[in-house]
């Protein structure tokens, strides 16, 4: 186990955060070009075994971590889970039943991609005892789907959608936009079909190059920046005129619908991640720790059988704790109660008087005794709004693209 960093200071918090879990898997059938997740393609035969080894591996040495701490939400991401056999999923769902107290009735969410689709393999996911799926599907279209590197293609994804549909009443659909060469109207195109599918959830995200990602690298000509703003109007019309809530930044959900393992992560919440690259916050009463895995999955299988799977741990000091709950909680719509600032850091609102004066100012949030929020402003311009709550001018720039630890 690394050392933790140097402890920067020490905060009191009055009650510990909701728990999820995270798991990932890291391989795919091939890496897309816009991704900067911790995906590997997949040459050969997948070492299932093993890697699910090491993760219940990972999770036995985490227990002691999250002692006596319900989980209230599972998130199978990556990469590719549906890669992995419905056999597999089954441990891993079982192991983090047995070593944790997983509440009888939480959101268990298994990612999955068009190219992975077979009927029965997800009736037997479902088995074992996942009850969300969120499908990758990114595009209808098959010549944006070809732009975008995706290895299925339009009738894939359709089927795709079906037999989602068929097999869970939970499904989160994930969509882009802003794809290389495409129109208003092809953006709204998909939108409508996936919304003829009545899927419970759905996510639309702007495609953004990365860097260190052949997009990044090899930039595809996009739609501009107006035309870009343009296309997120529509959708997020016709998703409202659909019945979808846009309860964060780049996610719609029907009434009750929302994602519990995302929603806990916007609201600052702690989640232990487990996986080859998997990050994991956990809190305490006087602290906020952040780790890291091992990203590569050989070493990650060979450090965590070895009961070492954290590679990097430090201490979130009290300077930086404001601009991590606001590049989490101001993603979403009705933003936070002043409350919640105090209950997940530790520190009293008047912490971050100085920047919600600012963005106040800026026409960028509003707030009232009951919550702080954004504004449509502040939500078209939400690089912008976090930024005011960076600490201090010397600091070194913070990616304002949070560590998601999980997607639709």
């Amino acid at each position: 186990m690394p050392a933790t960093a140097a402890l920067p200071g020490r905060i009191r918090l009055a009650a510990l955060p909701p728990l999820t879990l995270y798991v990932h898997v890291p391989w795919c059938l091939r890496k897309c070009p816009y991704c900067d997740f911790n995906s590997h393609e997949a040459r050969g035969e997948v070492p299932e075994s093993r890697y699910v080894d090491a993760v219940v591996a990972d999770l036995e040495a985490s227990v002691p971590r999250v002692w006596g701490r319900r989980v209230h939400a599972v998130f199978f991401g990556g990469g590719t889970p549906s890669l992995f056999s419905a056999a597999a999923i089954d441990r891993l769902v079982t192991a983090a039943r047995t070593l944790l107290p997983v509440e009888p009735d939480a959101e268990i969410t298994l990612e999955a991609n068009p190219g992975t689709f077979e009927q029965e393999k997800f009736r037997d996911f479902r088995g074992a005892g996942v009850n969300r799926l969120s499908v990758g599907i990114q595009s209808f279209d098959a010549r944006l789907l070809a732009a975008i590197g995706r290895v299925h293609g339009a009738e894939e994804a359709r089927r795709a959608a079906e037999i989602a549909m068929a097999t869970f009443d939970n499904v989160n659909l994930d969509l882009m936009y802003a794809l290389p060469g495409q129109s208003r109207d092809e953006a709204l195109a998909d939108i409508r079909a996936a919304i003829a599918f009545a899927p419970a959830h759905l996510s639309a995200y702007h495609l953004t190059l990365e860097p260190n990602t052949v997009f990044h690298r090899y930039p595809p000509t996009l739609p501009d920046d107006d035309e870009s703003a343009a296309m997120q109007e529509a959708l997020e019309e016709a998703l409202g005129a659909a019945g979808y809530e846009n309860y964060e930044t780049s996610a719609f959900a029907r009434p009750g619908r929302r994602s519990r393992h995302n929603l806990n992560y916007w609201r600052f919440g702690d989640y232990l991640g487990v996986g080859a690259g998997a990050h994991s916050k956990l809190s305490y009463p006087d602290r906020v720790v952040r780790e890291a895995r091992h990203r590569q999955p050989k070493a990650y299988q060979d450090r965590a059988l070895a009961g070492d799977a954290v590679q990097e741990m430090h201490e979130v000091g009290p300077q930086d704790l404001p601009f991590e709950f606001a590049m989490n909680a101001l993603r979403l719509a009705e933003g936070f109660a002043p409350s919640l600032f105090a209950e997940r850091t530790g520190l009293a609102i008047s912490a971050i008087e100085g920047p919600l004066a600012r963005a106040e100012a800026l026409g960028l949030v509003e707030r009232d005794a009951f919550a702080i929020r954004p504004t449509l402003r502040g939500r078209r311009f939400l690089n912008d709004l976090l930024g005011l709550f960076l600490a201090g001018p010397a600091r070194d720039p913070i990616p304002l693209k949070p560590e998601r630890p999980g997607k639709g």
